[in-house]
C-alpha cells in the first residue's frame, strides 16, 4: 500500500469535496486524513487529503484520472508520495543556532528532508557541515560582487536540485529577481520585532524598551523585505528580572522551533498562499516521526 498527499485550491462551488472523495473512493483508496477550508473573503476553496492506495493505483494512474475531475473545476492540484523526500538548501552566515537545531532534527529523523548542501557567506560551520557528510558551499558576497554571487547560488541550486531554501539566519538580502524566480520556495526566520527594532542589536534594544514578549516569525521570502506571507510565529513570556542576554537566549530558542515548524509543514504540503496571507493545516497523524536515536 502507497501513502499519498493531495492538495487541491480552486474558486469554491458545491460539489468539489463530494468530486474527489468520490473519485478516491473509486480507484480503491482509503483516506486517512482530510482538511479543508472556504475563504469567504476571498471566495477560494483549499484542501489537503492523506490517503493509502489499496488496489495499487500507481502515482500516474491517480494523476491521469483525476484530470477531468480537475479540469470540470479549474483546480491547482498534486498529488505527491508520502515517503518522497523535499531536497532541501540551508542557508545561514554567523549564527548557528537555526542551522544546529535543523541539522539535529534532520539526524534523527524527526524532520524527514534531503539536505542537498549549505550555502555561506562565512567559512563559520564549515566543518560541522562536511562532519555530517554535506556540501558546503562557500559563496563570499560583497555590494561589489552581488550579482556573481546570485548567479553562484542558483547554480548550486539548480545542481542540487533544490526544491527549498531555508534561510536560517543568511543574514544577506536576496535580489528581486532570485525572490521571484524561487516565489514560494524560500523560508526565512526574523525575529518579530521588526519593523519595531531594525537594525544591530534587535534584542538590546528590546530590553532597553523593557519588552514583556519575544518572538519570531517564518515566512515565505518575497521582493518586500521581511514582509513575505507567514507561515508561523511563537513568542515568549520576559520579566523585569531577565538580562539583555537572556533575550538574546530565549529568543534563539523560539526562532529555532518556529523555523522547524514552518519547514515541517512546508514539505508536508500543509502551506497553500492565499494572497498575502498563508492556509496552514494541521500536521497529518504520524507526520512528526518517533527520534531515531544511534
Amino acid at each position: 500500500m502507497k501513502s499519498y498527499v493531495l492538495t487541491v485550491s480552486c474558486v469554491s462551488t458545491r460539489g468539489i469535496v463530494a468530486a474527489i472523495t468520490t473519485y478516491l473512493a473509486d480507484k480503491g483508496c482509503n483516506i486517512v486524513d482530510s482538511s479543508q477550508f472556504d475563504d469567504l473573503e476571498t471566495g477560494l476553496f483549499f484542501m489537503r487529503l492523506t490517503f493509502i492506495s489499496q488496489e495499487g493505483a500507481t502515482e500516474a494512474d491517480l494523476i491521469e484520472g483525476f484530470e477531468p475531475v480537475a479540469k470540470k473545476f479549474a483546480m491547482t492540484w498534486q498529488f505527491h508520495d508520502s515517503e518522497e523526500r523535499m531536497k532541501v538548501m540551508l542557508m545561514v552566515s554567523r549564527f548557528g543556532h537555526c542551522l544546529n537545531d535543523l541539522l539535529y532534527r534532520w539526524k534523527i529523523g524527526a524532520l524527514p528532508i534531503d539536505i542537498v548542501g549549505v550555502v555561506s557567506n562565512h567559512f563559520d560551520y564549515q566543518k560541522v557541515i562536511v562532519n555530517h557528510d554535506i556540501p558546503f558551499h562557500h559563496i563570499k558576497v560583497t555590494k561589489e560582487n552581488k550579482p556573481q554571487a546570485e548567479a553562484r547560488l542558483m547554480e548550486v541550486v539548480e545542481q542540487s536540485g533544490a526544491e527549498l531554501i531555508v534561510l536560517a539566519r543568511y543574514m544577506q538580502v536576496l535580489s528581486d529577481a532570485v525572490c521571484k524566480k524561487m516565489s514560494g520556495r524560500i523560508i526565512n526566520i526574523h525575529h518579530s520585532f521588526l519593523p519595531s527594532f531594525k537594525g544591530a542589536n534587535p534584542y538590546k534594544q528590546a530590553f532597553e524598551r523593557g519588552v514583556k514578549l519575544i518572538g519570531a516569525t517564518a515566512h515565505y521570502v518575497t521582493e518586500d523585505l521581511d514582509e513575505g506571507p507567514i507561515i508561523e510565529q511563537d513568542v515568549a513570556r520576559i520579566t523585569h528580572a531577565q538580562s539583555a542576554e537572556d533575550y538574546v537566549s530565549i529568543g534563539r530558542d523560539v526562532e529555532s522551533q518556529v523555523l522547524a515548524r514552518a519547514v515541517h509543514a512546508h514539505i508536508h504540503h500543509r502551506v497553500f498562499m492565499n494572497g498575502n496571507k498563508t492556509i496552514v493545516f494541521p500536521a497529518s497523524p504520524g507526520s512528526y516521526k518517533s527520534e531515531r536515536m544511534g
